[in-house]
């Protein structure tokens, strides 16, 4: 089945870049302008205004649509199937802190999933238990733990795809150079590092930023943490919960200016309440509340957003010197990078056939997934 999509393409220059993409099965077979090297079967026409984009990738997604993904591959597979109404092509389904072991039970839930026909789970993001009890943010302490060589162990075993740590805790260099090496993707999260102690984790294998600036020390003139550490390394991505609620508008800006456009990560850290009304929801088993944007605690503590990647994406393409297409990379070429994945988050012949149109407002109108229409919005 040969699928062409017809309109603005993301990235393009208006006059003379490519019109067109070309889908065969799974994957993008041609980017280009006016008639495709193949008969198409099908076409989409984006309407005026409308952006044919990659499709968005989340790192932390602990749920969705008031499916919990602590609670297993089912729940993993119906978020695969809700998220691709957002725009999101794939995804890493988050746990926040448990014991060792049950970790590793959730990973291997999420790689039960991974056959999920909707958003494409890309592996586990296993958020602690290796975090500073005094930045654990809605992380039971009961539930924290050193990265302890046999805690690692543990770990290395199940094989997570990114793993969340506060590098400063004793054992917490070392557990980062073995994961690193073993090629998982090591962030930096509920920490109280210092700057150079930030710098140590960053030679150490650190390479991004859970929820930059939250659960951290604030950045201030004569200490800054391990925060501006994270933000000047360009080894490092920033990881960014871009809902206005998070992280001020401002310092949004600010750390795009800083970091550049290229080491920046939206990410959404959904939990089951995104994409359902304001109530009452679960978050890895912790009752929470959600006001339709965000998620607490009942003592207000933050434990999470009920925001989808397209309110991240239009709040930062409004910021001065973003604009619409640094903002889609900035959700789908970044994070793509991030997890080495070559052949996700572009445009280009070869490519998955992860694609999302766009329309004026930056809202969903289309979400294809291996070259499949998984979601269509009616004009």
């Amino acid at each position: 089945m040969r699928i062409l999509l017809r309109g603005k393409v993301h990235g393009a220059n208006a006059t003379d870049g490519p019109d067109s993409v070309l889908v065969e099965g799974d994957t993008i077979t041609w980017v280009g302008r006016g008639r495709p090297p193949e008969r198409p079967d099908d076409e989409v026409v984006a309407a005026p205004g409308e952006v044919i984009a990659p499709g968005f990738i989340d790192l932390q997604v602990n749920g969705f649509a008031g499916h919990d993904a602590a609670t297993g591959a089912d729940a993993i597979a119906a978020m695969s199937e809700g998220l691709a109404a957002t725009g999101v092509t794939a995804f890493l389904p988050t746990i926040i802190s448990e014991p060792v072991e049950v970790g590793a039970a959730f990973t291997a839930a999420v790689g039960a999933a991974s056959e999920a026909p909707g958003a494409r789970v890309l592996g586990a993001h296993v958020e602690g238990p290796f975090l500073n009890p005094s930045f654990r943010g809605a992380h039971l302490r009961d539930h924290l733990s050193e990265p302890t060589a046999e805690n690692v162990d543990v770990v290395l075993a199940a094989r997570p795809r990114l793993v969340t740590l506060a590098p400063e805790l004793p054992g917490g260099l070392a557990a980062t150079e073995r994961l690193h090496r073993a090629g998982i993707v090591v962030a930096a999260g509920h920490t109280g590092a210092d700057f150079e102690q930030g710098r140590k984790a960053i030679a150490a294998g650190v390479r991004f930023a859970t929820h930059v600036y939250n659960a951290m020390p604030q950045v201030h003139h004569r200490r800054p943490g391990i925060a501006l550490a994270l933000a000047l390394d360009p080894r490092v991505t920033a990881g960014l919960i871009a809902d206005g609620e998070h992280v001020h508008p401002s310092v949004c800006e600010q750390l795009v200016r800083v970091k550049g456009y290229s080491r920046v990560a939206l990410t959404t850290d959904q939990t089951s309440a995104a994409g359902q009304p304001p109530g009452t929801y679960a978050l890895s088993g912790r009752s929470v509340v959600s006001d339709g944007k965000v998620v607490r605690l009942e003592d207000g503590t933050l434990a999470g957003s009920a925001a989808t990647m397209p309110d991240l994406v239009r709040l930062m393409a409004r910021l001065p010197g973003v604009g619409v297409a640094r903002a889609i990379s900035l959700a789908s070429s970044v994070p793509a990078r991030v997890l080495g994945e070559r052949r996700m988050g572009r445009l280009t012949a070869g490519a998955c056939a992860d694609i999302v149109v766009l329309d004026a407002d930056l809202r969903v109108r289309l979400t294809m997934i291996r070259g499949v229409v998984k979601f269509q919005r009616p004009y």
